[in-house]
C-alpha cells in the first residue's frame, strides 16, 4: 500500500496527533525516525501504524505504510521529512507505583518541550526510577519533546500530579530537595550526601520552585558556580544534580 496524496483520510486523521488535544482524545502519539521506532518496538510498546519512505526495508515485519516525503512531513510536522514515523499508543503509568520508588525527581511548571524531552533522556541514562510532572507542564507527548528524547520517552515512568495532597502522601518519607539558587539557606551539590528515598525538586527556568515546594523540602541544595553565570539551562541542571546525586 502507498499513500501519495496529503489529503487521505488515514494521513488527515494521523496528522491531528500534532495537536494535545487530539493526543488527549485517543490515546495516541507520534514518533519519527529509525531508532525511535526501533527503540518502541523494542521495549514492546502498543504500535498501531508505521509510515515509511520508499526504499525503507528495516520495518518490513510491521506490514508498513508507505508514503511520499510530501505525505510523511504532514504526518510528522517535520522541515525534513523522517525515513519512518509511527502512531503508538502513550504508555500509562498507575500512581501506585509511586509507592516502590526512591530515586525520583520532580520538575514543576516546565514549559519548554525540547528540555523535557532532554531531561527524560537524562534520567534515563541515570536510572532514575520515577518523573513527577507537577502543576502545568508541557505535553510530555508533544512532538518536539519525542523527538528530543531520542527513543528514551518511556524508559523511565512520567507521573503528571497537579493535587499537592498526593506529593504529601506519597513522598512523606522521603529526603526532599529543592534545587535554588546558592544562598546561606543552600547545601552547595558536592557537601550533599542523599539518603535512601529521595526526590529532587527542580522548578521552571523563568519562576523557580513555588512557595509550596519550597515549604515542602527538607533540604536546599545549589550547584557551585562561577559568580559571573546567574543561571544554567534547566535540562544541564537537572543533569548535573542527578548525576551528582544518583550516580557519582
Amino acid at each position: 500500500m502507498k499513500i501519495t496524496s496529503v489529503n487521505n483520510e488515514l494521513i488527515k486523521e494521523t496528522s491531528k496527533l500534532l495537536q494535545k488535544k487530539y493526543r488527549d482524545e485517543t490515546g495516541l502519539f507520534i514518533i519519527e525516525g529509525e531508532k525511535g521506532v526501533s527503540e518502541a518496538i523494542e521495549a514492546g510498546l502498543d504500535i498501531k501504524n508505521v509510515f515509511v519512505l520508499s526504499g525503507l526495508e528495516s520495518f518490513k515485519n510491521l506490514n508498513p505504510i508507505e508514503v511520499t516525503e510530501a505525505v510523511m512531513a504532514k504526518i510528522t510536522g517535520a522541515k525534513t521529512a523522517p525515513k519512518v514515523a509511527a502512531v503508538v499508543r502513550q504508555p500509562k503509568y498507575n500512581i501506585t507505583d509511586l509507592k516502590n520508588i526512591k530515586k525520583a525527581a520532580l520538575f514543576e511548571g516546565i514549559k519548554d518541550p525540547g528540555n523535557l524531552g532532554t531531561i527524560l533522556r537524562t534520567a534515563a541514562a541515570f536510572n532514575i526510577e520515577g518523573i513527577i510532572l507537577y502543576g502545568d507542564t508541557v505535553d510530555l507527548y508533544n512532538p518536539k519533546c519525542v523527538r528530543s528524547s531520542v527513543g528514551n520517552l518511556w524508559k523511565t515512568k512520567v507521573f503528571e500530579i497537579k493535587d499537592f495532597s498526593l506529593l504529601k502522601e506519597y513522598f512523606a518519607d522521603f529526603q526532599r530537595l529543592a534545587t535554588l539558587p546558592a544562598s546561606n539557606k543552600t547545601i552547595p551539590l558536592n557537601n550533599y550526601n542523599p539518603k535512601d528515598k529521595v526526590l529532587v525538586m527542580f522548578g521552571s527556568e523563568a519562576d523557580g520552585l513555588s512557595t509550596e515546594l519550597k515549604d515542602f523540602a527538607t533540604d536546599n541544595i545549589t550547584i557551585e558556580m562561577s559568580s559571573n553565570v546567574e543561571s544554567l539551562n534547566l535540562s544541564i541542571s537537572a543533569g548535573i544534580i542527578l548525576y551528582n546525586i544518583f550516580v557519582k
